[in-house]
């Protein structure tokens, strides 16, 4: 007698792949909440290690690096004056050297245009990738190609150091000023220098009055914001000029500072407010000048940043401007909860 081979009924064979489909459909949003938990994690080890290599500079140079400078005295060894419009470097070049980039860092040209411009700056960092530099979450574009130098792709980090904040309900702030480029360039928001690390500041940890425990220095700026076009833009506030990219200007922010100060921002908006934007420089959140782009993140529910003190929270969406702008500034003697 033949033996009869069975197989698997039409029937059958669709209840098999129903199924599996359900079990991948169960599993796969663990496995991405377990991917971004990873994420997170890896990006607060990131903002740790930076807020390490800060204390590490501020040990050797007894004071903070500045946000942004100029390449002026005591920053740079240029002594042209203050002509404006010679970019010198941010608080990414400057710690360098404490972030195993000692080969980078130790040789950096503190002058002319250190931050833009300088052939043997450019080229040393051309197409390096620093791992601190990079949160892991981020959908953004990790090189920019520099319109002066073309032929040197440069890092944009996801991190961005805070220069202050903005007024707000129960503090008045009054080292504000309106950045204005010095080349026809549009409005590009308010610069504070409240903060610990704004444009050619020089701020020592003993002296952030409000206790290093409750001032930031470094968050995040990580995903794209969505013009009220609906157009997904990039605006975070290195532009596409880079990590290293500083300030034009050769004074503190005050009477006379009307540069622009890269890769800071000064608190005016809320925690991942990425939706109803226009491309309008008066809010510093545009295409030219993007000084005033808020905090955020890809992750769900808020953005990690490092404290003067060295230690990394979560703050979440949900935390009030009074919180932020509180934590933002060094003195200004608010008892402050983190969010």
């Amino acid at each position: 007698m033949a033996r009869r081979r069975r197989g698997f009924t039409l029937i059958e064979l669709l209840v098999v792949i129903a199924i599996i489909a359900i079990l991948i459909g169960l599993l796969l949003p663990a496995v991405q909440k377990i991917r971004e938990a990873a994420n997170r994690m890896k990006c607060s080890n990131n903002l740790k290690q930076l807020g390490l290599a800060i204390h590490n500079f501020n040990d050797t140079n007894d004071r903070l690096p500045p946000g942004c400078a100029d390449d002026q005295p005591p920053f740079g060894t240029d002594t042209s004056g203050p002509t404006g419009g010679k970019f010198g470097s941010a608080w990414g070049s400057y710690i360098m050297s404490y972030l195993e980039q000692g080969a980078i860092g130790n040789n950096w040209q503190y002058t002319g245009y250190s931050g833009r411009g300088i052939t043997s700056n450019e080229a040393s960092v051309a197409n390096i990738k620093v791992s601190m530099y990079q949160c892991p979450s981020s959908p953004l574009p990790l090189m920019c190609s520099l319109p002066w130098a073309p032929a040197y792709p440069k890092m944009i980090s996801s991190y961005i150091a805070i220069a202050g904040s903005n007024s707000w309900s129960t503090y008045t702030e009054t080292r504000l000023v309106n950045l204005t480029g010095t080349t026809g360039c549009c409005n590009g928001g308010i610069h504070s220098a409240g903060g610990a690390l704004f444009a050619n500041s020089q701020i020592k940890l003993s002296g952030i009055a409000d206790g290093t425990s409750n001032t930031m220095l470094v968050s995040e700026q990580g995903d794209f914001l969505t013009l009220t076009t609906g157009a997904k833009v990039d605006y975070r506030s290195a532009q596409d000029h880079g990590f290293t990219m500083g300030t034009d200007m050769t004074v503190v922010p005050g009477a006379g500072f009307t540069g622009r100060a890269y890769n800071t921002t000064t608190i005016r908006y809320a925690i991942n407010k990425k939706t109803g934007w226009a491309n309008d420089c008066n809010t510093g959140v545009c295409d030219r000048a993007a000084q005033n782009t808020p905090l955020n993140s890809a992750h769900t529910g808020g953005v990690n940043a490092v404290f003067a003190d060295g230690s990394v929270r979560f703050l979440k969406d949900s935390a009030s401007l009074d919180v932020l702008g509180q934590l933002a500034t060094r003195d200004d003697g608010q008892v402050t909860n983190t969010p």
